[in-house]
C-alpha cells in the first residue's frame, strides 16, 4: 500500500504541516529518494518493525530523519532501505551497533564503485 501523501489543496490537512525544512509534497517529490514522505508510524509498519527500532537507529546515528514543524521524524525511501538493511541484520542475530557500521561501509563502498564507475567511462571516451 502506498503512503498516503499530504493534499497540499487543504491547509488543515495535518499532514501538510511540514515546516520549512521539509517541502510540500508534489508530483516531482513522489520520485525523489530523499523526500521525507513518510511519519513514523508508516515507515515502522512498512518495515514490519517497531517506532522504538526507527528511534533506535536515530540515536544510532545511522539515520536522521527530517522534522516537522510540529517535531514529528518524517522518512526518506532511502533511510527506510537503510533501515530494512539493519532489521535484516539485527534480525538475523547482529548487534544494532555493529548493522550501522555494516550498512554505513556498504554504502560507502556503492558510492566509491558508482564513482569509479564514472570515471572509467569518462576515461573510455576520452
Amino acid at each position: 500500500m502506498a503512503e498516503n501523501p499530504a493534499n497540499p489543496e487543504n491547509p488543515a490537512d495535518p499532514e501538510n504541516s511540514a515546516g520549512p525544512d521539509i517541502p510540500q509534497t508534489s508530483a516531482a517529490n513522489l520520485d525523489d529518494e530523499d523526500f521525507p514522505a513518510y511519519t513514523i508510524g508508516r515507515a515502522a509498519e512498512l518495515l514490519g518493525a517497531t517506532p522504538g527500532f526507527l528511534r533506535s537507529l536515530d540515536e544510532a546515528q545511522l539515520i536522521t530523519p527530517q522534522r516537522s514543524e510540529g517535531g514529528h521524524r518524517r522518512y526518506s525511501r532511502y533511510q527506510l532501505r537503510l533501515a530494512a538493511r539493519a532489521r535484516e541484520l539485527v534480525d538475523n542475530g547482529t548487534s544494532l551497533e555493529a548493522a550501522c557500521r555494516i550498512i554505513i561501509l556498504e554504502d560507502q563502498l556503492a558510492e566509491a564503485q558508482r564513482i569509479n564507475a564514472e570515471l572509467t567511462a569518462s576515461a573510455e571516451e576520452g
